[in-house]
């Protein structure tokens, strides 16, 4: 079972839970006193994976680290391109600044 059926039959099982919930004949005191928010829980699941997500993305791009070395290796490997394609005729424009 790949990842993508894993989650699709589980949101399958909650969607299903949720609607029997919403579309149920039955007496349960626990619905009828909480029948809004069951009403706005996937609005509100929503709401809160979102705030999770730009959490997770936040925190990570607080924590991206620098790597001044692999940029130094960087520039020396654009020089170095740079003087073999002029060796072979390539002319380049200087950057007006």
């Amino acid at each position: 079972m790949t990842k993508l059926q894993e989650w699709l039959s589980g949101l399958g099982i909650i969607f299903a839970i949720w609607i029997y919930l919403l579309t149920s004949k039955s007496l349960n005191e626990f619905v009828q006193k909480h029948y809004d928010l069951i009403l706005y829980s996937p609005v509100i699941c929503v709401f809160i994976f979102g705030l999770y997500a730009l959490s997770v993305v936040l925190y990570r791009v607080y924590n991206f680290n620098d790597c001044k070395e692999a940029a130094q290796q960087l520039s020396e490997e654009i020089v170095e391109a740079k003087e073999n394609l002029a060796s072979l005729g390539f002319k380049f424009k200087e950057n007006a600044k």
